[in-house]
């Protein structure tokens, strides 16, 4: 059966003119990134978010800016810190090289805020951040509905207490506290136009495709977007998922194990 997949998967690729990466939180563990699936892998990661039993969803959430800035800053401010230091795994590089080889290219449509893509040589215009980007700042009011770069800031961060203890960022048109640009939960604050660009550039990019394939990477089932998004653009999906592989045949196949893992026995195959 592995077998039969595997061929199928490498007759898909290599019969697409365009390539659909759809990525999720599991595309970025091979780098050695944090797995926040669950409390024990963000509480891990922020032993002081565990000693205040603080989940996910109350610190990735506009409500911890006005409470605790310099608390959320911290999160943030690690998170943005360890994203720039470490590199994006080789299985970036397979799905690139893929890419390269189809007539229409790629385009990436992910959940991750990490720029992990654009890291790896992917074009900006070829990514679709759907929950924004950790690289970029707006205003926490928003005063207005600008989006600036954060490339100019560096967090000064006490990673042992998980907080900032450097000037917090101000929004340079009004004064009030920056924040990332990344959709959070119960966010009405969130400034979408650039990911709703990037959207637009998507579409327009899947009217050229005729023979598309699917590549889906780490996407679980907890906040099912990626997935959903995939689904609907079958019915050539090649699912990869260390958990949760299972896809409907009519919609394509999945592979259960790691991202770097099984990218590189897919690309060993088309290869050979």
């Amino acid at each position: 059966m592995q077998e039969a997949r595997m061929q199928q998967a490498v007759a898909w690729l290599r019969e697409a003119d365009g390539l659909l990466v759809t990525a999720g939180a599991g595309m970025g563990v091979d780098s050695g990134l944090p797995d926040f699936r669950g409390n024990a892998g963000l509480w891990r990661a922020y032993p002081a978010l565990a000693e205040a039993k603080r989940d996910f969803q109350s610190i990735a959430n506009p409500r911890a800016f006005e409470d605790e800035p310099a608390l959320a800053w911290g999160f943030y401010g690690h998170r943005l810190q360890l994203y720039r230091e470490i590199e994006p795994h080789p299985g970036f590089a397979i799905l690139k090289r893929w890419g390269e080889h189809a007539e229409q290219g790629a385009f990436v449509f992910t959940s991750n805020v990490d720029g992990h893509f654009q890291r790896a040589g992917f074009s900006d215009d070829q990514i679709e951040e759907h929950h924004g980007s950790i690289h970029y700042l707006q205003c926490t009011e928003p005063c207005s509905r600008h989006i600036d770069s954060a490339e100019d800031f560096v967090p000064q961060v006490d990673e042992r207490g998980c907080r900032h203890t450097g000037p917090l960022r101000r929004c340079k048109y009004c004064g009030a506290l920056s924040r990332p640009n990344i959709l959070m939960f119960w966010d009405s604050a969130w400034l979408s136009s650039r990911a709703d660009t990037q959207a637009a550039r998507r579409a327009r990019w899947l009217a050229s495709v005729r023979r598309l394939v699917v590549v889906e990477v780490g996407a679980g089932t907890a906040l099912p977007t990626v997935r959903c998004f995939s689904e609907r653009h079958g019915p050539r999906v090649i699912r990869i998922n260390a958990r949760e592989p299972q896809i409907d045949p009519a919609i394509g196949i999945g592979f259960e194990g790691r991202a770097l893992d099984v990218l590189t026995q897919i690309d060993a195959a088309l290869g050979a």
